[in-house]
């Protein structure tokens, strides 16, 4: 059994990053800058910032928060607009979910698609779907990042993705099915209305979990040699856990990722990637 080490993968990133940044900050004269706006005091939020801030750090990235107590939305779409026409920040991060009384989307919609390196943006949106350059979200990149470094392709294989948020389970599925390398998979995007997912999950070469409950794959809905990647992280009595019962499912898979250290590390990777890729557009590297 393969341990996928999502964290061990997302420092080499890093480091690679890290040689090109110095590299580009030399020959331009500044570091690429990603902006991450921080509304109210959730404490996981401010986890995820924290923990974005460090890799920015180890990446040689400028940093540039925007840590606000609380905001109208006219404050906050005003925020966003003047960092689409800064020079300086190539890339815009908004830290989800907004408190309540604020529209996400709206500030969403906002952002300078060249600066949305989260790749929620509906114009990158659309040009995932149809197989068109752009900024894809952070985690379904991060997983396809995951699986290319350990020469798992999924090409001419069945694939099943469970849960069909616009975050995770959707663009994977896209990303998954189309041309390229570390893609041309037989997808099924599998969710609560799914009639018999256990049945679905048996036939599949590859398992990707985004459902959001703890320990949901177990090992009876897995088939010997599958490849088993869970996107999920619930903070449950006991600690952190994932979508997956790793347990139960370890002794069948050819190849599985732990909870934590598995796909959060790599998400985070995924995000100075998309950053350093926004500077290059920016200063006429791409």
């Amino acid at each position: 059994m393969i341990l996928l080490d999502g964290k061990e993968t997302a420092r080499q990133v890093r480091e690679e990053l890290r040689q090109e940044v110095d590299v580009l900050s030399e020959k331009y004269g500044r570091k690429p800058g990603l902006a991450v706006i921080l509304v109210g005091d959730d404490p996981a939020s401010q986890v995820y910032v924290r923990n974005k801030e460090r890799a920015c750090e180890d990446c040689g990235i400028e940093s540039i928060p925007h840590k606000i107590s609380s905001a109208t939305q006219h404050e906050l779409e005003g925020l966003i607009q003047e960092l689409n026409r800064d020079v300086k920040v190539d890339g815009i991060l908004m830290q989800l979910p907004l408190p309540k009384g604020l529209d996400s989307q709206k500030c969403l919609d906002l952002i300078d698609p060249d600066k949305d390196v989260d790749g929620f943006h509906p114009v990158n949106v659309g040009k995932l779907s149809l197989g068109l350059p752009g900024f894809r979200p952070c985690t379904p990149a991060g997983v396809i990042n995951l699986l290319k470094r350990y020469d798992l392709d999924p090409a001419c294989k069945k694939a099943v993705v469970i849960g069909r948020s616009n975050i995770v389970g959707k663009p994977l599925a896209m990303m998954l099915s189309q041309s390229g390398p570390c893609a041309n998979a037989t997808v099924t995007l599998c969710h609560s209305r799914t009639a018999d997912l256990a049945a679905e999950c048996r036939e599949a070469d590859f398992i990707f979990a985004a459902v959001g409950l703890p320990k949901f794959v177990t090992g009876d809905m897995v088939k010997e040699g599958a490849v088993v990647v869970d996107v999920g992280i619930n903070r449950t009595d006991e600690g952190l856990c994932g979508d997956v019962d790793f347990e139960s499912v370890k002794a069948k898979a050819h190849a599985i990722t732990p909870v934590p250290g598995g796909v959060g590390p790599m998400t985070i990777a995924q995000l100075m990637v998309n950053t350093v890729e926004a500077f290059k557009i920016h200063v006429g590297e791409k």
